[in-house]
């Protein structure tokens, strides 16, 4: 069960580094902010300043969780269990409020918040212990 948390919650990490990169570094493109369902440069440029921030959300996430994951096959696996649950466990509540904000964000939040869970229930499964 350790492996496949460990596969889970890395996949998670990375996935919410490319969600800094995209909204953090690379929000001001067409391609990017189209994604996101704004309709026009004005729009990005305006809520860019909130991307900016939100992408390090993500990214202080993704650190979380893959300094959790080296951490639990350390020594300091207690603190690596705890540290990768916690990451986990915010992500999985970070895609819920994304999905309370509306049925059109159901697949991003599924995309965010999916992986996580699988790996918090894996970790959790698997112990302190791996």
């Amino acid at each position: 069960m350790a492996i496949l948390a460990t596969v889970f919650i890395g996949i998670t990490a990375l996935l919410h580094v490319y969600i800094f990169v995209m909204e953090s570094i690379q929000w001001r493109t067409p391609a990017i902010w189209k994604r996101f369902g704004l309709t026009s440069q004005a729009d990005a440029d305006t809520t860019a300043p909130l991307a900016y921030n939100q992408g390090f959300y993500n990214l202080f996430l993704a650190i979380g969780a893959a300094v959790g994951l080296v951490l639990y096959y350390s020594p300091a696996n207690e603190a690596g269990f705890a540290l990768a649950a916690f990451a986990s466990a915010s992500i999985v509540a970070a895609a819920l409020v994304l999905l309370s904000t509306g049925r059109e964000r159901l697949r991003a939040a599924a995309l965010q918040g999916v992986p996580a869970l699988f790996g918090l229930v894996f970790l959790l499964i698997a112990g302190v212990h791996p």
